[in-house]
This record gives C-alpha cells, structure tokens and sequence, in this order.
C-alpha cells in the first residue's frame, strides 16, 4: 500500500490505492478538512504538494483551479485533497496540511447558513 507523509505533523499512512486523500485523511485521523465532503465546493481540502512530487500528479481540472482560487495560502504546488486519487505511483507522496483554511461555515453559530 502506498505510504503519504503530511507535513509538520510528521505523520505517515498507508493507504488503499483508488482512495482519494481527503478520503484516507478521514480513514486515519489525520486533520484535514472536507466541508463539502469532496464535491469539488470548496478549498477545506487544500494542500501542498511536496514539489518533488507535484508533476507525478495528474493536472488540475479548470474547476480544481477555480476553487484553489479561493484557498489560503495557495501556493505553485497547491491541490485539493479530494481531486487526488492515490496510486502505487504516488508510495511515498509527501504533502503539507496549511496551517489555516477557509471554511465559510466556521463563523456560522449552529452550522446553518
């Protein structure tokens, strides 16, 4: 199973091929976000990927793009967690979890908008 490293918890999973990131973070506990739940609606899902690693990941749709534009932080290796699918290929795939996110929902009392 290929292993990903997030950055600066130091930590390292194992993770199922075919899973996406966002999806193995939740399998581990690993703290990252998805408010949308991988829908493609928002930048909660935002990482970096180790630039080494950036140009072995499939390009950004035009959509992935648009919602990074909306994310803190971003950066020239910037990615959603959700629109990463995890392959063999990626075994050892390094990304960093931004110390802030933008989450709309997080000023709202009760979690209703």
């Amino acid at each position: 199973m290929p292993k990903i490293t997030f950055k600066p918890l130091n930590e390292t999973i194992e993770v199922h091929s075919g899973q996406t990131l966002l999806e193995a973070c939740h399998d581990h506990n690993v703290p990252l976000e998805g408010a949308c739940e991988g829908s493609l609606a928002c930048s909660t899902c935002h990482v970096i990927v180790a630039p080494a690693w950036y140009h072995k990941l499939p390009p950004a749709s035009d959509e992935e793009e648009d919602i990074l534009d909306k994310a803190w932080g971003v950066t020239t290796t910037s990615r959603l967690g959700c629109q990463i699918e995890i392959t063999d290929d990626l075994d050892g795939l390094e990304v960093t979890i931004p110390e802030h996110s933008i989450n709309f929902d997080a000023s709202k009392k009760g979690g209703s908008r």
